[in-house]
């Protein structure tokens, strides 16, 4: 490496537990011995390793093979891997002002490490030698397959384009990287920033007694005595107010919710403003008219019009079913003596009470029957061994991150070691919003690395001596996270770069959308929807009405998301000379010329708080969750006409879909499964929407 790097990272090779291969099993991270001082030296010299591996194979004076140049390049980086992978990982579940700072000043720096190998001129001249003789070199479908996916990248990265052309892809790279890491940090500070300080209990009738113990927490954790703090979950819709009765305060919190972004220290308009326009410039140099067209181009969707054409055949039916749920909410709003007009902050209060009314369910008697603990190992664990014949067994002697964080070793059917999954379920500072899956190590036979799987989470821990009870839709995203987690760990193939997760966008919410419905599954649920004091199962009736209110207020739910997908595709979809002067006007703009025009229905996200179109990985993309959707409830459908859950259908799902990640076209992936395309009209019967 380097002279000043080797100086930079000397003295610290032995005391630092990142630049060595976890002694743990399947080199799952030192977690008790990794600090803070680690990442940026590992880190930097894991770049500067990378390079100096990437222009040995560039500059090999033998002719390129296959082994020799797409198998080097497998194999370069490990340092690199192993603690970007611990650090981008703790960076978004437990962060801090440490790993903020090396964020913020690395993210240049990885951005210009990527083009230094993509846009290496001797590297793809390999590269692309080796593709345009690909169907004479003998290889199996694999490695045709990784060949294909290398020379689609490099020239995706600007791999073909002058030197000039590339320098300016450069620049524009740097700029986003430190763009996006600003719009993240900013989103961390926003929790902060936004969240709403009640004074008096009062104010907080209709919560329960573990909600107000939980606001009035987190007031003392800030010094804020006698008083409550409501923090700001990452959508627009908060589910506190399910339960609020004080319509002022309700206002406040939605307020706080939709106006993020839009003034103050943390104002991420500029940002979303800086980004499109740097992204449309960047998709025209690369030969696209528009980010969505260069985006879309390796999905399944492959062009932005079959987008819209998904979202615009379905608007009216779903923006129908909303003018008839808004009908039913006012009607409510007069029955209980009220007199003002629907308005957005109103709408989960008086539709929970709705629900109540038609379905007769009392979501704090529901909740009761849904234990955290329960649900996940009573449930989301007892389901994958009914279909994959996995077991989890607690690892307590692994270190954690977090002290909230479970520790498992995963066996498979034959008693053999498959993984190591760690589960960190709990909100907490330092942790951004949402929910989602990572690996820490991810499988590869090439490498003989078995992986490590993290899911995580922002569920509302119960105060201390109280039990941790999870809504419904709560318990849905855990089976969906491990849906992902399962895509990561029954992952079989031989290259890194094919491994588990690494599909397109529109592909990989398919396995774990999946895996939802078996939440809803009646063994399913009489095994884990018990009541957490007694162990009785939940009553029939009781969970018939939860089963039935499954489709309800979904025209809203289905619009809020829809708008938000419409929302991304229209920022990206902007050519490079197209300005945008005021955020809110394109917002609405945006919408209305899609057919969405209900003002108590914001999107999901709006502009300033988009977490998934802006600074993450889903610009262009969030359509994504609704077209594995389809895919989803398509092959949900076939599962349940083909055996249900049992083996049989677990064994072919993970033989077809979760062993294979992206070693096959995603298409050709799930005819193999399901035996045929896709057809829609499952993805309306699941939403109730027919």
């Amino acid at each position: 490496m380097p002279v000043e790097v080797a100086e930079q990272v000397a003295g610290v090779v032995e005391s630092n537990p990142l630049m060595s291969i976890s002694p743990l099993q399947y080199q799952a991270p030192q977690f008790d011995q990794i600090k803070n001082e680690h990442f940026k030296p590992a880190l930097v010299a894991g770049m500067a390793e990378q390079l100096q591996e990437v222009d040995a194979i560039a500059n090999n004076p033998e002719p390129a093979t296959f082994d020799n140049t797409l198998v080097a390049l497998e194999k370069t980086g490990a340092l690199l891997n192993r603690a970007s992978l611990v650090f981008y990982n703790l960076a978004g579940s437990s962060s801090n002002e440490t790993i903020r700072a090396i964020q913020g000043e690395l993210a240049p720096k990885m951005a210009a490490h990527r083009d230094d190998i993509y846009l290496n001129k001797a590297l793809f001249k390999r590269v692309d030698a080796l593709y345009q003789q690909r169907e004479s070199l003998g290889l199996d479908a694999e490695s045709l397959r990784l060949l294909e996916v290398y020379h689609r990248d490099f020239v995706m990265a600007g791999a073909q384009l002058n030197d000039a052309q590339q320098q300016q892809i450069r620049d524009l790279n740097e700029q986003e990287a430190t763009l996006t890491n600003n719009f993240r940090q900013m989103l961390m500070a926003q929790r902060d920033e936004t969240a709403v300080v009640v004074d008096s209990v009062d104010e907080l009738a209709g919560l329960s007694e573990g909600q107000i113990a939980m606001l009035k927490a987190a007031a003392d954790e800030k010094g804020l005595d006698g008083k409550y703090l409501i923090y700001i979950t990452n959508t627009t819709r908060q589910p506190i107010l399910t339960n609020m009765d004080n319509r002022a305060l309700r206002e406040r919190v939605w307020q706080a919710s939709v106006n993020r972004g839009i003034a103050g220290e943390n104002a991420t308009y500029p940002l979303v403003q800086q980004l499109t326009a740097l992204r449309a410039e960047k998709a025209k140099l690369l030969g696209f008219d528009t980010w969505a067209d260069y985006r879309l181009a390796p999905a399944m969707a492959k062009t932005p019009q079959a987008v819209r054409d998904m979202f615009s055949s379905m608007v009216p039916k779903v923006a129908a079913n909303v003018e008839r749920e808004a009908e039913a909410i006012q009607q409510m709003i007069v029955a209980k003596g009220e007199t003002f007009k629907l308005q957005p902050w109103d709408w989960a209060y008086y539709a929970n009470q709705v629900r109540a009314e038609r379905f007769a369910l009392d979501e704090s008697e529901v909740k009761a029957y849904f234990e955290f603990k329960s649900v996940l190992e009573q449930g989301v664990f007892f389901t994958m061994n009914k279909l994959f014949g996995v077991t989890f067994k607690p690892r307590p002697d692994l270190p954690v991150y977090h002290e909230d964080v479970l520790a498992y070793e995963v066996f498979d059917d034959d008693g053999s070691s498959l993984a190591i999954f760690y589960g960190d379920y709990f909100a907490r500072e330092g942790k951004r919003g949402g929910a989602w899956m990572s690996a820490f190590v991810k499988q590869s036979g090439l490498l003989e690395a078995k992986p490590v799987i993290v899911n995580v989470m922002n569920i509302d821990k119960a105060a201390a001596g109280q039990p941790t009870l999870v809504s419904y839709d709560h318990a849905t995203t855990m089976f969906h996270e491990l849906g992902h987690g399962l895509h990561g760990m029954f992952s079989d193939v031989k290259y890194p770069s094919l491994s588990g997760t690494s599909v397109s966008r529109d592909f990989v919410e398919f396995p774990s959308t999946y895996q939802e419905d078996w939440a809803a599954n009646p063994e399913v649920l009489a095994n884990y929807a018990r009541h957490y004091k007694t162990g009785e199962p939940m009553p029939k009736a009781l969970l018939d009405k939860v089963l039935a209110s499954r489709s309800f207020n979904q025209g809203y739910d289905t619009m809020e998301y829809m708008a938000a997908a419409l929302l991304d595709m229209e920022w990206h979809s902007l050519a490079v000379d197209s300005k945008v002067e005021d955020v809110a006007a394109f917002e609405a703009d945006a919408l209305a010329k899609n057919g969405v025009k209900l003002d108590y229905v914001l999107p999901r996200y709006r502009s300033g708080y988009f977490s998934h179109a802006f600074p993450g990985g889903y610009s262009a993309s969030y359509y994504a969750y609704m077209w594995s959707e389809i895919l989803a409830a398509d092959a949900f459908a076939y599962t349940q006409r083909s055996g249900g859950l049992n083996r049989a259908s677990g064994d072919k799902f993970r033989k077809h879909v979760l062993s294979v990640g992206n070693s096959i076209d995603p298409m050709e992936t799930y005819k193999a499964f399901r035996g045929e395309a896709p057809k829609t009209a499952a993805l309306l019967e699941r939403r109730g929407l027919l």
